[in-house]
């Protein structure tokens, strides 16, 4: 019998806290599906998802993340069209200036109110619940 089961990820709205309005850090994907995305991506075997958040964050930032909190796992079987992924989604603190690397054509700085139409994967959704997690205090729905 093979079992197919979602391969977990893990994506990172890092805030940065050396900047007066906290904006956000996205990524502009090099490879598809392309547009911005929050920093992110592929659990390692043997790897904790924080320690993969953290990972992911250095590689596609090169910031030094502090996990704050988590905001929520998201788990739509058709998130992501390359396959079945489920996303722990972390809330995390940064200062300095990030620089675009590993698979992140480009970089962006966001304020919460100000983020690009063309985002991947289900994180327009992820980040209209950031937004109304910071403005209410309340998490998404299960």
């Amino acid at each position: 019998m093979i079992y197919k089961n979602p391969v977990p990820t893990v994506d990172i709205i890092i805030e940065l806290l050396d900047r007066p309005s906290r904006p956000v850090v996205l990524i502009e994907r090099r490879n598809p599906p392309y547009g911005w995305a929050i920093p992110g991506g592929f659990v390692d075997y043997g790897e904790s998802v924080e320690t993969a958040a953290i990972r992911e964050a250095h590689e596609e930032t090169g910031l030094q993340v502090e996990l704050v909190e988590l905001l929520h796992v998201y788990s739509d079987p058709h998130r992501d069209p390359r396959q079945h992924t489920l996303s722990t989604v972390f809330i995390a603190a940064a200062t300095g200036q990030p620089r675009a690397a590993d698979d992140a054509k480009d970089l962006g700085i966001f304020e919460p109110w100000q983020i690009p139409q063309n985002l991947c994967f289900d994180h327009e959704q992820i980040l209209k619940d950031y937004r109304h997690y910071r403005n209410y205090g309340l998490r998404p729905p299960l």
